[in-house]
């Protein structure tokens, strides 16, 4: 089915003021619970994590580690789940589909655990669903952009839910891939792109959303390559597409290749744009030789844009976290803020245990949250129902916001 998209510019982002309330009842007098803050008598339970937090993407999985830990440690200075103190688990994946899976086991062995955040790569999470969903337990992810995690193999054919307890904030590369070929195309002008990807779910899958767009604009792909994602000598592929003469480059997959494929362009001869989505949208691009002009898109808007999100930037900077929150800090942070206010709702004034997982996965899809990022909603599907991205360009040493729209079907 082939459905005419446009992008929509919006001239203001979403204003929307983030409220962590407390829960009155929930505080004890001095000498009860906890020496007079929170009333914690029914014990503990635990917001897990999954992602990379070593290797060459843990730039970006160490900034959702420590928004997420900000999002538990205010619920728990605020009493927001009644009766229970808060704890935060983060499993390190190494962006690797088999280790996830591994750390889907050990948190989903945990009868405390009440949910997962993550994971930040598609492939890994495409390990973690079946994992988690066999015990119940939800996962929102505010970084995986493959459709079929929500929408099954035809995802607009013949879309089908795989997993009831799986969301995600993040909106998908049916979305983003387009969105950047409009930009690249119709606003930067570019008419014949090589397109390359490592191969991996969310980099072959997003290369073919913007390859689609792209032809479908007028442009011509005059290449399809592919990479290992621990490439690091693209000579084989630029030899291939440089007679071609291609005005620009489309990458899908992240920033560890990304980064090393501008320069080597570049030193070809290639002085074109790089173009890739949210997963180059890091400060490594740029020091890995990533260059002023390349572009990227990105899910959402920027943190410092948007004034919904001033109360997470400023609590984050107060927390002095060694690591900046990265690309995926302010959707992170929404996300665990999910699982707690529903956990807030299912619990109410009873208790949590293992039987109460499929209430919290209702609770969840019932989300209707004023977060950091704007509001929080999902689908039938458990997509979010916010559609804004933006488009980034490199300037200096760092990525810099071009222009922020809303992506829209008709």
């Amino acid at each position: 089915m082939s459905r005419k998209r446009t992008v929509v510019a919006t001239a203001a982002v979403l204003a929307a003021a983030l409220v962590l309330s407390a829960c009155g009842t929930n505080r004890t007098e001095a000498g009860g619970g906890t020496g007079g803050q929170c009333d914690t008598s029914k014990g503990t339970l635990v917001v897990g994590m999954i992602a990379p937090l070593s290797g060459g993407l843990s730039a970006l999985g160490l900034g959702m580690r420590n928004s997420a830990q900000l999002a538990v440690d205010q619920a728990n200075q605020n009493c927001t789940v009644p009766g229970y103190r808060l704890a935060f688990q983060a499993e390190d994946d190494q962006a690797t589909a088999q280790i996830a899976g591994q750390a889907a086991t050990k948190l989903s062995s945990d009868p405390n655990v009440v949910g997962v955040v993550g994971t930040l790569n598609s492939s890994t999470s495409q390990s973690v669903q079946p994992i988690l969903s066999g015990k119940q337990i939800v996962q929102i992810s505010p970084a995986n952009t493959n459709p079929t995690l929500t929408l099954g193999q035809d995802p607009t054919g013949s879309p089908e839910r795989p997993f009831p307890g799986y969301f995600r904030v993040a909106t998908t590369d049916l979305v983003q891939g387009p969105f950047g070929a409009q930009y690249l195309v119709q606003k930067a002008g570019k008419r014949n792109i090589a397109v390359i990807d490592d191969g991996k779910t969310y980099g072959a899958g997003l290369a073919e959303e913007f390859a689609q767009e792209a032809a479908k604009l007028g442009a011509t792909v005059v290449a399809r390559e592919k990479v290992g994602e621990k490439d690091t000598d693209f000579a084989g592929v630029i030899t291939r597409i440089r007679p071609l003469n291609p005005d620009a480059v489309y990458y899908g997959g992240e920033y560890p290749v990304a980064g090393p494929l501008s320069a080597q362009l570049a030193a070809a001869g290639l002085n074109v744009p790089l173009m890739g989505g949210d997963g180059i949208v890091d400060k490594q691009f740029v020091a890995l030789g990533g260059r002023p002009g390349d572009f990227a898109t990105n899910v959402g808007a920027p943190a410092a844009n948007l004034p919904s999100a001033k109360a997470f930037t400023d609590a984050y900077a107060a927390a002095n976290f060694a690591e900046p929150f990265s690309a995926y800090g302010v959707l992170t942070y929404d996300a665990t803020n999910v699982i707690i206010e529903a956990l807030a709702r299912v619990v109410g004034t009873g208790t949590f245990d293992d039987s109460r997982r499929p209430a919290l996965i209702d609770a969840v899809q019932q989300t209707n949250l004023d977060g950091a990022s704007g509001k929080v909603a999902f689908d039938q599907y458990g997509d979010t129902t916010n559609k804004l991205l933006t488009i980034y360009s490199v300037q200096g040493d760092d990525f810099a916001p071009v222009e922020t729209g809303t992506f829209q079907e008709s």
